[in-house]
């Protein structure tokens, strides 16, 4: 009789056992599962990111317009740290080459413009090159939000220059105060 309630003791537990395992085994292959899948969430963080660097942009954008260098300069020094760390695990492969493409370039013409505060004529070149990469980058990625592509007849001696901006009302970033009017709308950017 104690061998029978000893065998049905030992099969017990060890039926519990590989239960158990089975179970832990069904779990761990669950969370591989779901680890391998993007959330949701992923794809908000790079979407945050690409806003974070259009709103650097943009205050950049901004100070130019009020003639203030020194503004200008700390949003290059947010859009520098805004690249870096921004996250490509959830772009395409298309959007992926593009931001590739005009990432180092933007990354230099923020630099430049973060650590010219004083010249604000040799940051507003860098400027011009730094928002024909952002519109190429909010085209591909998208800007977050709707925008609005401007351009200034007269900047650089009459060659003309381009921006992005959030208003739909010209605030031209290249010849700030003296002509803050000056541009039209050439696209819109939704």
């Amino acid at each position: 009789m104690k061998k029978i309630i000893l065998a049905i003791i030992v099969i017990t537990q060890v039926f519990v056992a590989c239960n158990n395992n089975s179970t832990d085994k069904k779990n761990s292959d669950t969370s591989v599962a779901t680890s391998t899948v993007p959330s949701a969430d992923t794809s908000a963080k790079t979407a945050t990111s690409v806003k974070e660097i259009v709103d650097d942009y943009l205050q950049m954008k901004n100070a130019f317009a009020k003639d203030n260098d020194k503004d200008a300069a700390a949003a290059g020094d947010a859009m520098v740290k805004a690249i870096a760390n921004f996250n490509t695990s959830t772009l395409t492969a298309d959007q992926n080459k593009i931001y590739t493409d005009i990432q180092d370039d933007a990354k230099e013409h923020a630099e430049h413009i973060g650590k010219n505060a004083g010249n604000i004529k040799h940051q507003r070149e860098h400027f011009d090159m730094l928002s024909k990469d952002i519109y190429q980058m909010v085209k591909a990625l998208g800007g977050g939000g709707k925008l609005y592509y401007d351009h200034c007849p007269m900047y650089n001696d009459g060659k003309g220059a381009d921006w992005l901006s959030e208003t739909k009302e010209i605030s031209n970033p290249y010849l700030g105060k003296s002509m803050p009017t000056c541009g039209s709308v050439k696209e819109e950017i939704k």
